[in-house]
């Protein structure tokens, strides 16, 4: 299994990150939340992952931590939710907004995000409610192992023509559906924004 990978990133088109380590490239499909906190290209990185066999794709998922990872594993393994889902839901909110969620039983929030459901919501919580009962990690002190380097929010993005363009593929591609995409980024957009800022203001529109 495919557990930790260090090495330069190469390109970012999100939520996909392409590192090179050790002469191969990976391609790693990370959250939102996680990807705003890549270092620029051409620095260095180090994502923890968790890798997926399926009959027709072999998957790496990527995350800033171990603390993240964990919550994504076992998001998994509530019914009704595969890695599409979990990648979707730490995009939507981070890890210790997920928690709190469940701990306050906050279904609201929840239904804002793609594919779930009023029931789903609610039969996610219940199942998650005893997953994290001990959930004790301080989730924002464990950002120390997060990235190698220098930390940058402000990233560099790798754009095409019209960074609006790349914000609906990329919540496309985290499953909100092509019409809330196109209103969400429409609401948002300005001239000179790029993919990233495009992104995180769409994402926080709908929520």
């Amino acid at each position: 299994m495919i557990g930790r990978i260090r090495g330069i990133v190469i390109e970012k088109q999100a939520p996909e990150v392409l590192i090179e380590a050790a002469g191969v490239g990976y391609e790693i499909q990370m959250p939102m939340t996680n990807f705003y906190q890549l270092p620029d290209v051409d620095q260095e990185a180090v994502i923890y992952t968790h890798f997926v066999v399926r009959e027709d794709a072999q998957l790496l998922y990527g995350f800033i931590n171990k603390t993240e990872r964990h919550l994504f594993r076992l998001l998994i393994k509530a019914n009704g939710v595969g890695p599409k889902l979990g990648l979707a839901i730490l995009s939507g909110m981070s890890a210790e907004q997920f928690v709190q969620c469940v701990q306050h039983d906050d279904s609201t929030a929840l239904v804002k995000l793609p594919g779930i459901g009023k029931k789903t919501a609610e039969r996610l919580i219940i199942e998650m409610r005893d997953r994290i009962k001990d959930w004790g990690v301080d989730i924002s002190a464990d950002t120390s192992n997060k990235i190698s380097g220098t930390m940058q929010i402000e990233s560099t993005f790798v754009i095409k023509d019209d960074p609006s363009d790349d914000a609906m593929s990329a919540l496309v591609s985290l499953g909100y559906t092509q019409s809330q995409a196109q209103k969400a980024v429409k609401a948002v957009y300005k001239e000179s924004m790029n993919s990233e800022e495009t992104i995180k203001l769409a994402l926080k529109s709908m929520l």
